[in-house]
């Protein structure tokens, strides 16, 4: 960690302290819940700026911008802004992935932590969903719970991060939301289905009442299955992840809104079964194309040995009935991203994250 001059602070010590996972590498205790209700709020600005004091030596963060998506009359609520992202497990990053053009150093945790934070400090979510999280409890939860996230997460059963010499615990699923904002109606633990099989893969689904409409709506997290080859199985694994939606909604009478890397180009079966669901879902990053119909041309990029890989795996779904897009943060360019691709020293994951801005629809029931 560089030095911090005189002035270290006791918001540093804090984050300084997330550095060593020592204390969370014995994994029979990754599911303990830790109390951080009593330790105090961090202002956020103050966070992203002892964030960059520790990335001086790296380049500064792209730059990126929303697009405004307003079709209609403005709402009458602040908009509700969600973000996805796959941020890379950091045992697999450094022990499994083999990002063939990306140095070792770009994958240090003390430094790619805080690019991973500076860059959801950037965006200010109200709601935060999180894939390939294997830093929950030394890192995630112990700043986001101090910046008014409530916080749940849900390993999987058999995560490969366990595989990987001095690894930090399982990777799994993290959803935050802002309890300023939002009060926790329930929460759902699911483990996916494939084939009548429990499998590794899972979500978390929580209904949410918004303070400042006293509207309901279900947010979800997922990860499914990844690599070519298993798209049956990711199709099952859909099927089961949206049987369970139906329920936790009532037949989409609750608004949806699910982000996920579904491992899945806009091809797939599993895709199609999100897009002819009988929820009403629509993949909000289709606004950005010209016609409002194609996906970005690519949500990952990166370089491995078998050689080149460039995909759209992943989404935000939305009932769209019952939502609006207000805008969605465009996603980097090729000429951004370099020649090596990612994971990088300017950007943090092989996933970029997607981030939408929504409203709730004042007639709903209408356009089912």
């Amino acid at each position: 960690v560089c030095s911090m001059g005189n002035s270290t602070s006791r918001l540093y010590s804090a984050l300084a302290k997330t550095l060593s996972s020592s204390a969370v590498s014995q994994h029979q205790d990754c599911l303990e819940q830790p109390d951080s209700a009593r330790l105090d709020p961090i202002d956020p600005k103050d966070l992203l700026e002892q964030c960059q004091m520790v990335l001086q030596k790296r380049p500064p963060r792209f730059q990126r911008d929303f697009v405004d998506l307003k079709r209609s009359a403005a709402s009458t609520h602040r908009p509700i802004r969600v973000m996805q992202w796959n941020i890379l497990a950091q045992a697999l990053g450094e022990g499994k992935d083999n990002f063939v053009q990306c140095p070792m150093e770009a994958l240090k945790w003390e430094e790619r932590k805080c690019l991973i934070l500076e860059e959801i400090l950037a965006y200010k979510p109200d709601i935060l969903c999180l894939q390939e999280v294997d830093h929950y409890f030394d890192t995630f939860e112990p700043l986001l719970s101090r910046l008014g996230y409530q916080c749940t997460f849900f390993p999987k059963p058999w995560s490969p991060c366990l595989d990987v010499e001095q690894n930090n615990g399982p990777d799994g699923c993290a959803l935050f939301f802002l309890k300023d904002r939002f009060e926790l109606v329930n929460s759902a633990n699911i483990r996916l289905t494939a084939m009548k099989l429990k499998t590794n893969q899972v979500a978390i689904a929580q209904t949410l009442k918004c303070h400042e409409t006293g509207r309901l709506f279900c947010i979800a997290v997922t990860h499914l299955k990844a690599r070519t080859g298993w798209e049956r199985f990711r199709s099952a694994q859909g099927c089961d992840l949206l049987q369970n939606l139906k329920i936790i909604t009532q037949g989409a009478k609750i608004p949806l809104i699910v982000c996920g890397d579904f491992n899945a180009e806009p091809t797939e079966e599993v895709y199609k079964e999100f897009s002819n669901s009988s929820l009403n879902l629509n993949s909000a990053y289709k606004l950005l194309s010209p016609d409002g119909q194609s996906e970005p041309p690519y949500t990952t990029w990166k370089i491995r040995p078998s050689g080149e890989c460039r995909h759209t795996l992943d989404y935000i779904w939305y009932s769209q009935h019952a939502l609006n897009v207000n805008s969605a943060l465009g996603l980097l360019t090729e000429e951004q991203i370099g020649p090596n691709r990612l994971p990088s020293f300017n950007y943090p994951s092989d996933h970029l994250s997607l981030v939408c801005d929504f409203s709730f629809n004042p007639d709903p029931d209408r356009l089912l």
